[in-house]
């Protein structure tokens, strides 16, 4: 029975550390150190119940109830930790608004004038060399 429970417990982690290495990897965000931080972690958070099983086994510990309480308290915070850092890669990535100054965060569309500039045609559209309804347009600043 002790290889289920080591299955149950560490095949979640494996298959979201699985999962997210080839997202990381595919998609490059701008924190994936973080990310890696994170997935790595919550590996270590489902092992640690196994890792502090077989310290008490070799160092003789197992008899004593503050040692249990400490393990009660240390592996949700590891799982916490692990989210927080999940968080924060989430947070740090996002897009900061009003970075562009006074135009309220938002840039000027590709092909589209800024303000303060015209756009006019070149020369009339059927000219020598063009096709009809295909004319070159030029910014000018005023």
């Amino acid at each position: 029975m002790p290889l289920v429970t080591l299955i149950r417990s560490l095949g979640p982690p494996l298959v979201v550390l699985a999962v997210g290495a080839v997202l990381l990897v595919r998609r490059r965000p701008v924190r994936a150190r973080l990310m890696w931080a994170a997935l790595s972690v919550q590996l270590a958070a489902a092992a640690l119940p196994f890792a502090w099983l077989l310290l008490q086994a070799g160092t003789g510990l197992g008899g004593r109830t503050v040692v249990g309480l400490a393990m009660i308290l240390i592996q949700p915070g590891v799982e916490a930790l692990a989210w927080l850092l999940a968080l924060g890669a989430v947070v740090a990535s996002a897009p900061r608004r009003g970075a562009d100054g006074a135009r309220g965060g938002h840039a000027a569309a590709p092909g589209v004038p800024e303000e303060g500039r015209t756009v006019r045609a070149a020369h009339a559209p059927g000219g020598a060399g063009e096709r009809p309804g295909s004319a070159h347009r030029t910014r000018s600043t005023p």
